[in-house]
């Protein structure tokens, strides 16, 4: 009896015990740790190769970019689904090669945006929760991409050709000019054979009219570059007219994606010629008729989402200053009707008001302190000018450059911020 209660009141050997009860639980919340952080590590891996195919399937390059360009509307966009899955799994090294994964695609278009959706599902089996009955983890994920596609567009390119468009392009070539003439303006004289234009070619004096020329052919160039597909930007070109006694908006090149034609055409963009001297009082340079045409020309604007639904942007070169027969109306001093202002800006709201976009490139007006006429009637309001073309712009669309900066430039520069540029986020 005695050696019965001693042996059931011994307590030596209880740790041993306890131990050895508690060794399961302590391995099973070991290998948790362990097998959780084995199937974070293999989330990781397939969340990249997710991130991967949904950014990837809506990249600029890929070809449901190049599907939606030519969809007339919206919806699923199949071969933007297989490319993410082809590149889903081109991801799969490794550890990860040969897991088996359940993969989920979705890549549609929606006006001018494109979304991809990729989602996976796999298990990870487990070793040390296999004690506490636990095989497998499941893992999952969701990874989005959004693409920004560039918009339709068509440029109606007004190039302001008037007699004032004969000032040297730069200092140095006024200078020349007016050194060799007595003027700074290569006025395209028709009753003289040798005329302050011919004069001009002759001793290689560079006029505004035949850099705005060039830098419109380089804009080709630029819009060729830049475009997603061959018929994303449309372009026309517009002139006030190539002689005086027929001032009228005359069309250079038609409405066209063919761009290498716009440049071509756009080699008969000259300054407009004049009969004589003073002729029409030098009322040659109506924007409030060019602006009234051009809201005839130019088709209801669209949201840019497809070629049939395109935006409008009248490209505007100038250098800002009106002269025109206008007695009534006009916002200045006239002189037997003769009206030299700034831009009228209600001439531009009509054709803002239809959702045309009017992007500006003002050619500074250069100050010619030396001419009397400058001095009576320009020159009071010549702080104005930049003013009003900007508000004829439309907002973050104007741009004003002085002969020495480069009018090729900035048109390029104000073409480029003009094209709304993709992006993606994701």
């Amino acid at each position: 009896m005695r050696i019965s209660h001693r042996f059931l009141s011994d307590r030596s050997g209880n740790f041993g015990m306890l131990t050895a009860i508690l060794m399961v639980p302590l391995i099973g919340a070991g290998g948790l740790a362990i097998d959780f952080t084995h199937a974070l590590s293999i989330r990781r891996q397939l969340q990249g190769a997710a991130d991967a195919a949904a950014v990837g399937a809506v990249a600029q390059t890929s070809v449901a970019v190049d599907a939606a360009m030519t969809m007339t509307g919206n919806g699923s966009i199949t071969v933007g689904k297989m490319d993410a899955r082809n590149i889903f799994f081109s991801q799969m090294s490794g550890e990860i090669g040969n897991l088996p994964v359940d993969l989920n695609v979705d890549v549609t278009k929606n006006a001018k945006t494109l979304n991809s959706l990729v989602s996976f599902n796999a298990t990870v089996s487990t070793t040390f929760m296999q004690i506490l009955g636990q095989n497998s983890i499941t893992i999952s994920g969701t990874a989005t991409a959004e693409y920004q596609t560039a918009s339709f567009m068509d440029f109606y390119i007004l190039l302001d050709n008037t007699p004032s468009m004969g000032v040297g392009a730069t200092a140095d070539d006024v200078s020349k000019l007016q050194a060799k003439t007595g003027c700074a303006f290569a006025c395209h004289q028709m009753d003289q054979a040798s005329n302050n234009y011919t004069i001009a070619k002759s001793i290689g004096v560079n006029m505004r009219i035949d850099v705005v020329r060039q830098a419109t052919q380089a804009l080709t160039d630029t819009a060729k570059t830049e475009r997603v597909s061959s018929d994303q930007f449309r372009m026309g070109v517009y002139t006030f007219g190539t002689k005086a006694e027929d001032a009228k908006l005359t069309t250079i090149s038609n409405l066209t994606s063919n761009l290498t034609q716009v440049k071509t055409y756009t080699d008969a963009v000259d300054l407009m010629t004049i009969p004589y001297q003073n002729y029409n009082s030098d009322q040659l340079t109506s924007f409030d008729s060019a602006l009234t045409q051009m809201n005839t020309i130019v088709e209801p604007a669209g949201s840019g989402a497809s070629n049939t639904d395109r935006q409008k942007i009248l490209f505007f070169v100038s250098d800002g200053v009106a002269d025109a027969y206008k007695p009534a109306s006009c916002t200045k001093k006239t002189t037997g009707g003769r009206c030299q202002e700034p831009i009228d800006t209600s001439f531009c709201k009509p054709l803002k008001d239809r959702g045309v976009k009017i992007a500006i490139l003002y050619t500074t007006y250069l100050p010619l302190p030396s001419n009397d006429w400058y001095n009576s009637w320009i020159k009071p309001f010549q702080s104005e000018i930049p003013t009003r073309m900007s508000a004829c712009a439309s907002p973050g669309l104007y741009f004003e450059v002085s002969p020495t900066e480069g009018i090729s430039a900035a048109m390029k520069a104000l073409f480029l911020k003009t094209i709304s540029s993709p992006r993606i986020t994701s």
